[in-house]
């Protein structure tokens, strides 16, 4: 197992608006689904390379090779948690199992009750983006993601989705859950990236 450093407080600097609470709030929209392991899979369609879809069960997706990632978590919502140790399948190795098109410029990251999140390519493959199964050593809690979530330690948190079901590849940009809502298309916490008013042209489709 490697321990990757990334996107952590450098001389105790927060991105802009941001502050550390001193306890760890939980957000999330709706109810936390019930885990179901004979009924879950993870899947990854859309543009890959083959045209084909990829399917892990339960079993199958917790065997997959893991490594450890220490990062900090900033929300949108203002605050920031520093340091916190996950630990998954990195996305990269997923992309090398079920390889997209070369024409892939998107991903749209899809969880349980429908929701969704959209990122560039280049920010689903960086070295320290993982599907966590574990955070500080122990099994995600409920609220906070199990059994799997994405980790996506350089955006904004809601980008790094809950209760992840599948990866869909996609040749064209398209607004996710959030996205739809209001929240800017990209996330870059360092650039105050929150609502959809600051977006530059050509940051993201028009919304809907």
């Amino acid at each position: 197992m490697t321990v990757r450093e990334g996107a952590r407080l450098s001389d105790h600097r927060l991105p802009p608006g941001q502050y550390v609470p001193r306890e760890r709030p939980v957000l999330h929209y709706g109810p936390v689904p019930r885990f179901r392991p004979q009924q879950w899979d993870f899947r990854v369609y859309g543009i890959t390379a083959s045209l084909g879809e990829f399917r892990w069960s339960w079993p199958e997706f917790d065997a997959l090779p893991r490594t450890e990632v220490v990062s900090d978590f900033h929300c949108v919502t203002r605050f920031t948690i520093p340091g916190i140790r996950w630990w998954g399948a990195p996305a990269a190795h997923l992309t090398e199992l079920a390889p997209p098109d070369g024409s892939v410029t998107h991903v749209m990251v899809w969880a349980e009750f429908g929701f969704s999140a959209n990122l560039r390519i280049d920010d689903f493959l960086a070295e320290n983006v993982v599907l966590a199964t574990h955070r500080d050593g122990e099994r995600l809690p409920p609220e906070n993601g199990y059994p799997v979530r994405l980790v996506v330690p350089h955006l904004y948190g809601w980008k790094s989705v809950k209760w992840v079901r599948a990866i869909e590849y996609l040749t064209a940009d398209r607004r996710g859950f959030w996205e739809q809502r209001g929240y800017h298309n990209i996330a870059d916490p360092w650039a105050e990236q929150r609502y959809f008013y600051q977006e530059e042209p050509g940051q993201g489709p028009p919304l809907a």
